[in-house]
């Protein structure tokens, strides 16, 4: 038996009626993250986890004949909401997706997969895991404007042993197709394109709603000190951006660094936003056993999902941590989101940038 994790998007409805096909028995599982919003903004861009994607994930697997549940995930994901905007309040930009795929899908969701008699989580990611030489591994999805293995770093092997991609080998155009072969109602819904507790895509009204003492004003500066404006809070600015400052200068500006004991937005040209180097924190290694202190290790990292990667050295630190450092520069490695690093296209590990 094997739990698959419905969103009601068209991946995991296809994830579902290919196990089915290839003879597995399944169930379905919706997780309801508790999250509230208005549909407004709906008819153009999906998001997941509304009422509206439980229907419809029900209304696919009644197509399968599948069983289906629906759990109630709202405090699991009151926690992750919760370090989403705390990492903004210490101006840090989080990433919930990594987290939750870590804790809660290949987590407590596994855990739940057990009680029912299932060994396997099935998600429609797309990401492939094998196992070979005595170790489970992961690789790039086979379609790289698809590809999610960058949101999958920080599983266990323990974890990876559980799980399931039967979209890895595939192109969003094939998934597509055979949504419309099994007749699918999801065939045609819209890609999901934002965080599910974020459906409307403004992260500062749910650091505003949740805790509306993390907006507070305070000046943008230039690099030289020069007070160029007023910010209306740290929380709502992320490395790298550009547009949305509040302020008019004779070039572009970017932010190039967060400064929440003073409350300030540093802004700058956007050379001043290229590292040569980044600590990264809380590594979890998937390819590799490890990287002792003082030894090396070259890979492709990855600062942010859109990134192409760049080639770096690694240097195992005392604390578990890894030094990197890049052979070119790299442009707004921000505090707070993923590392991941790459062999060719296999995810060797990742973690947190300090």
């Amino acid at each position: 038996m094997i739990l698959v994790a419905m969103s009601g998007g068209v991946d995991s409805s296809v994830t579902a009626a290919l196990l089915q096909r290839q003879g597995h028995e399944i169930v379905g599982l919706f997780m309801r993250n508790g999250a509230t919003a208005g549909t407004a903004a709906r008819s153009s861009k999906q998001g997941c986890c509304s009422l509206e994607d439980s229907n419809d994930a029900r209304f696919v697997a009644g197509q399968l004949g599948a069983r289906f549940y629906v759990l109630n995930f709202a405090q699991d994901f009151e926690r992750v909401i919760r370090y989403f905007v705390d990492e903004y309040k210490r101006g840090r930009t989080p990433n919930p997706c990594a987290v939750c795929n870590t804790d809660l899908k290949f987590g407590k969701l596994l855990d739940y997969a057990r009680q029912l008699g299932a060994d396997k989580v099935a998600t429609g990611h797309y990401a492939r895991v094998e196992h070979r030489d005595g170790r489970w591994h992961l690789r790039r999805g086979m379609d790289a404007a698809k590809d999610q293995s960058y949101y999958l770093f920080g599983l266990t092997q323990k974890q990876l042993a559980h799980a399931l991609f039967p979209l890895g080998d595939m192109t969003k155009a094939q998934v597509r197709a055979l949504a419309g072969e099994f007749a699918l109602k999801t065939r045609d819904k819209p890609e999901s394109m934002e965080i599910c507790f974020v459906p409307e895509g403004d992260y500062r009204a749910v650091v505003a709603k949740h805790d509306p003492d993390a907006l507070v004003p305070g000046p943008i500066i230039n690099t030289a000190g020069e007070k160029l404006g007023e910010h209306g809070g740290v929380a709502g600015f992320t490395i790298g951006q550009r547009r949305g400052l509040g302020i008019a200068y004779r070039k572009a500006l970017y932010v190039v660094r967060l400064e929440p004991a003073t409350n300030t937005v540093v802004v700058g040209d956007e050379d001043e936003l290229a590292l040569d180097g980044i600590g990264v924190n809380r590594v979890n290694w998937i390819g590799v056993e490890g990287l002792p202190p003082g030894e090396t290790l070259r890979a492709t990292v990855k600062v942010r999902y859109r990134h192409e990667g760049a080639a770096a050295t690694l240097t195992g630190r005392d604390d578990g941590g890894v030094a990197v450092r890049f052979d070119e520069p790299v442009k707004a490695a921000s505090p707070g989101q993923c590392a991941v690093f790459y062999a060719g296209d296999e995810v060797l590990g990742g973690g947190w940038i300090e």
